[in-house]
C-alpha cells in the first residue's frame, strides 16, 4: 500500500476517533463529525487527505456492506408484500419531490436542464442514512422498518432508471447502445434474484450446514457472496448495491443468517466511515458562497414536503398517523443516488459545477438535518437519550 494512502488512513480513522470524541461529549450525530472531518482535512481547506476519489471508492464497499446486512434481516415474503403495497406510493412522491425540485431551481435562475437534474436529485432517499438510524435488531422485523425499506428500494429502482436515462441522453448519438442500457436491468433483475435463491440453495447453504463449525470459513464465505451478487449485478446493468441486498434477502432464510450480520458490522462501519469522509472531502469550499442559499431553500423544502407528502400518501395504504409521520421524517433526505446524478450529469456536460455542487450541498444539509430529526424524536442506534437508543 502507497505511504500516502496509509498516512491518509491515519489521519481519517485517527481524526474520526477525535471527532467522534468530542461529538459524543456535546451530544452530536457522529455522522456529521465524520463529514465535517472531511470537509477539513479535503483539497479545500487543509489539504491533508490526498486520495479523495481513491477513498471514495473504497467506502463505496461500505454502502455495498450495509445493504447486504439489510438484506439478512428481511423475509422474502414480507419484502415482496410491501413493495407491492407501496410501488405506488414510492411512484407518486417521487414525482412530486422532482416538480418542488424542479421549480425551485427555475426560481434560482438554474437552466431548464440544469433544473430538471436538480429535480431529479431530490426524488430520492438516502439508503445509508435511513438505514444507519434503524435499530438493526427492533424496527428491521416491525412494520415500520419494513415500510422504509420497501420505499427506499423503490426509489433505488427508480434511481438506477433515472442514471440510465442520463448516461442515454449524454450519448444519444448511439440510439442502439441506449436502448440496450434500458433492456439490460430489466432482464438483469430476474435473472440475478432467480440465479441468487438457487445458489443459495444448492451452494452456500450445503457448504455452511457442512463446515459451520469453522467461524473464519463462514466469514469469508458471506464475504465472498456479498461481493460476487454485487460484481454480478453491475455486469448485468444493475447498481452493486442492489446485488448485494439480494444478496442478503436470499440467505436471509438460513439459520445463520443473524450470525453473518453481527460479524459484518464491525467490517460495514469500517468502510461507512470512509463514505461519510469522502462525502466532506469532495466538496469544494471556494463555491459555497455561491451554492448555499439554493441549497439551504431545498434542503429545508425537502425537510418540509417529503414528511407531509409521505403522510398524505401513506394514510391512503390505512397506515396510522404516528407511523405515516415517522416514515415521513425518516426519509426526510435526499440521496447519496443525488451525489451520483450530481457526478454523473456534471461530467457528461450536462449542468455546471455551481450546479452539481448545488446537489452536494442539499445533499449534505439534509443528511445533517434528518439525522437531528430522527436521533431527537424516535428510537435509533446513535440516540442522544437512552430512551431512545436501540440497537
Amino acid at each position: 500500500m502507497d505511504v500516502n494512502i496509509v498516512h491518509s488512513f491515519f489521519l481519517i480513522f485517527g481524526g474520526a476517533a477525535v471527532v467522534a470524541s468530542i461529538a459524543l461529549y456535546t451530544k452530536q450525530p457522529l455522522i456529521l463529525a465524520y463529514i465535517a472531518l472531511g470537509a477539513l482535512f479535503g483539497p479545500s481547506a487543509l489539504q491533508l487527505v490526498d486520495h479523495p476519489k481513491l477513498l471514495e471508492g473504497m467506502s463505496h464497499i461500505g454502502i455495498i456492506f450495509l445493504l447486504f446486512l439489510l438484506g439478512l434481516d428481511m423475509k422474502p415474503s414480507h419484502l415482496f408484500n410491501m413493495l407491492k403495497k407501496a410501488s405506488w406510493v414510492a411512484i407518486i412522491s417521487s414525482i412530486t419531490f422532482a416538480a418542488f425540485g424542479y421549480f425551485t431551481a427555475i426560481a434560482f435562475q438554474y437552466t431548464q436542464m440544469e433544473s430538471l437534474i436538480i429535480g431529479l436529485a431530490m426524488m430520492f432517499s438516502s439508503t445509508i442514512v435511513c438505514i444507519k438510524l434503524l435499530p438493526t435488531t427492533v424496527l428491521h422485523h416491525k412494520h415500520t422498518g419494513e415500510l422504509v425499506v420497501g420505499l427506499l428500494l423503490l426509489q433505488d429502482i427508480i434511481a438506477i432508471a433515472a442514471l440510465l436515462a442520463l448516461v442515454a441522453i449524454g450519448s444519444s448519438s448511439d440510439a442502439s447502445n441506449s436502448y440496450m442500457q434500458y433492456l439490460k436491468p430489466i432482464i438483469g433483475l430476474p435473472t440475478l434474484i432467480g440465479g441468487a435463491f438457487l445458489l443459495v440453495k444448492y451452494v452456500l447453504l450445503p457448504l455452511i450446514t457442512r463446515f459451520d463449525r469453522f467461524h473464519e470459513y463462514i466469514f469469508l464465505l458471506s464475504i465472498g457472496w456479498c461481493l460476487s451478487m454485487a460484481t454480478a449485478a453491475e455486469l448485468l446493468g444493475l447498481s452493486a448495491e442492489m446485488g448485494a441486498f439480494v444478496a442478503g434477502v436470499a440467505l436471509a432464510t438460513s439459520p445463520i443468517s443473524q450470525y453473518i450480520a453481527t460479524n459484518l458490522k464491525p467490517l460495514r462501519d469500517f468502510f461507512l466511515i470512509l463514505f461519510f469522509f469522502s462525502i466532506g472531502a469532495s466538496f469544494n469550499l471556494d463555491l459555497l458562497g455561491l451554492v448555499i442559499w439554493p441549497a439551504l431553500a431545498l434542503a429545508m423544502l425537502s425537510m418540509i414536503i417529503k414528511p407531509v407528502v409521505f403522510r398524505f400518501l401513506l394514510k391512503g395504504l390505512k397506515e396510522d398517523k404516528s407511523t405515516s409521520w415517522e416514515v415521513g421524517f425518516r426519509l426526510g433526505q435526499v440521496s447519496e443516488f443525488s451525489l451520483l446524478i450530481a457526478y454523473l450529469a456534471s461530467s457528461l456536460g450536462l449542468i455546471g459545477v455551481e450546479a452539481s455542487h448545488v446537489i452536494q450541498a442539499t445533499a449534505i444539509l439534509t443528511f445533517a438535518l434528518s439525522t437531528y430529526v430522527v436521533i431527537l424524536s424516535y428510537p435509533n442506534p446513535i440516540a442522544i437519550s437512552d430512551r431512545l437508543r436501540r440497537d
